[in-house]
């Protein structure tokens, strides 16, 4: 039986087993080292490590857990959890091993499906991005280009503009709103409505956005709108509360609508953020409050004490 089983090794699970490791909670980390951003050649706005790949982060984290004897890691996946008398959690591991806890930490993260155009996978986390934070900077000076037409887009293409040499929208074969399309005219930001055929380039770097018509536009990068899925079903199978866009409620301890289970990074999100958040160091930031969070609830357990978090959840 263990205090806590934390399911995903990434920001989230490993910042919440560093602090639960700390305080002395027995803790099994579960991971099966799939992150979401291992394409990516780096993390960025994660102070003291900005520029680190995101391999190389992970082995960082795995060295610093190494040093607490309370906490047991494992690599695999973990198949399926039910809920026990008392409300424990009995957990199935890949490999046939099984596992109890008292709490249980999600943090298994999120998945993107990218649904287009053609060629977009070869060049994702290189020269093909979906987060200005994480990868705008290095767009500084050079030749971008924005795919989409709703407001959020125009919105993106007018962000990159301020340290891009160059922007430009391309909306996919529809057309524009002649009120954003003024806007962008005002801040020198071209537009192609032509359908786009492929994004073409080499090892990773995009080199032209080929359209189904007209000639062909060179560019450094491109902004596409990926689809965030759920990595894992174990929220699901919980029945976990979740939102339209598939991501697990939770409040803003990381409580979710299941007690004992919690849940961390960008696979949960609270009512008010309309968006998973994706930073890295937001998603370990977020780990280590549930983890907080999760050891004050043990200690109200076991030594019979109220919840300060009793009636936050809901």
């Amino acid at each position: 039986m263990f205090d806590v089983v934390i399911v995903g090794g990434g920001p989230a699970g490993m910042a919440a087993a560093l602090a639960l490791g700390r305080v002395h909670r027995t803790v099994l980390l579960v991971d099966a080292g799939e992150g979401r951003n291992i394409a990516a050649e780096n993390v960025h706005n994660f102070l003291t490590r900005d520029g680190t790949p995101p391999a190389e982060l992970r082995k960082l984290g795995r060295e610093e857990l190494a040093g607490y004897p309370a906490l047991q890691t494992r690599t695999g996946t973990v198949t399926d959890v039910r809920v026990l008398d008392g409300n424990d959690f009995r957990l199935d591991l890949s490999g046939g091993e099984t596992a109890q806890a008292r709490r249980l930490l999600l943090a298994t993260g999120l998945t993107d499906e990218l649904p287009g155009p053609r060629g977009v996978q070869a060049l994702w986390g290189r020269s093909a991005f979906h987060c200005p934070y994480c990868h705008g900077y290095e767009c500084t000076g050079q030749q971008v280009a924005v795919l989409g037409t709703d407001p959020a887009r125009v919105r993106l293409a007018l962000q990159l503009s301020r340290f891009a040499a160059d922007v430009t929208l391309c909306t996919g074969g529809w057309p524009l709103d002649p009120a954003a399309q003024a806007t962008l005219d005002r801040h020198g930001i071209g537009v192609r409505c032509e359908a786009v055929a492929r994004l073409e380039g080499t090892d990773g770097r995009l080199e032209q956005i080929v359209f189904e018509t007209g000639p062909s536009l060179a560019r450094d990068a491109v902004f596409v709108v990926s689809v965030p899925r759920q990595r894992s079903d174990l929220a699901a199978r919980l029945g976990c509360a979740t939102f339209a866009d598939g991501c697990v409620e939770v409040n803003e301890f990381g409580q979710t609508s299941v007690p004992g289970v919690y849940a961390a990074g960008d696979m949960a999100r609270r009512a008010s953020m309309p968006v998973p958040m994706a930073a890295v160091i937001a998603a370990a930031a977020g780990g280590t409050l549930a983890a907080a969070v999760i050891d004050q609830d043990l200690l109200s357990a076991d030594f019979d004490l109220p919840s300060p978090f009793a009636q936050a959840r809901g």
